[in-house]
């Protein structure tokens, strides 16, 4: 059954940001004195809010991080998705059938919203979504909570079981799950089997979620 509304992840869902903000935050990390490679970052990390990272270390290291250490962070991370940043192969277009099927959109990501404006912005997806933008600042819980998840159905008017998630990371379909909406797994960069252990239908190809939700391309009328 088409879905009454899809909620998009943004960061490895819709933005390929996840190498450019998990080798800047090895880096920061690292800087603080904790040595962390890029692919401990990537399985720690991804799909969880930067406080929970800086709860996390400051955990490891058993003293508050030095002072200015997020906003040097957020700097040099944004410095490097405006060098970088390209959106994940496929997703404009997918997002683009999607709306022309019918079907409204949004995002629900554990970023702030000034980070999904700019990665959106950067990419030129922002236009997509308009302010149908929700962050895990919003709500009480970040993932695995469901909160947010919940939240953007809410707003956007419409109940859990009509709504598709299109996630990533393992804290975000296991928020998804939990909130009884229906997930499909994007696996380009993850692994698929915990994926679906956890409940997410996997697919590896941007280009194929909009069939995937049950929504074909409008075809060109024959002259």
């Amino acid at each position: 059954m088409t879905p009454a509304l899809v909620i998009f992840d943004c960061d490895g869902v819709l933005v390929d940001s996840e190498a450019i903000a998990n080798r800047v935050m090895a880096e920061a990390i690292s800087a603080a004195g904790l040595p962390i490679t890029y692919e401990e970052c990537r399985a720690r990390f991804v799909g969880g809010t930067l406080q929970r990272v800086i709860d996390t270390v400051e955990q490891w290291r058993g003293k508050p991080l030095p002072p200015g250490w997020k906003e040097d962070f957020e700097t040099r991370r944004n410095a490097a998705f405006r060098r970088e940043l390209k959106a994940v192969p496929g997703a404009a277009v997918a997002v683009e059938t999607i709306r022309n099927g019918g079907t409204p959109v949004c995002v629900a990501s554990s970023g702030s919203l000034e980070k999904i404006n700019l990665t959106l912005g950067l990419t030129g997806l922002k236009a997509y979504f308009g302010d149908n933008l929700f962050s895990a600042a919003m709500v009480a819980q970040g993932k695995p909570a469901p909160d947010i998840f919940l939240y953007a159905a809410e707003q956007m008017g419409q109940v859990p079981e009509n709504c598709v998630v299109v996630e990533d990371s393992l804290l975000g379909v296991t928020a998804a799950v939990a909130a009884g909406m229906r997930v499909l797994a994007y696996t380009a960069e993850a692994e698929a089997d915990a994926l679906k252990a956890a409940g997410g239908q996997p697919f590896d190809d941007m280009a194929a979620l909009p069939e995937l939700i049950g929504i074909t391309p409008a075809l060109n009328p024959v002259e």
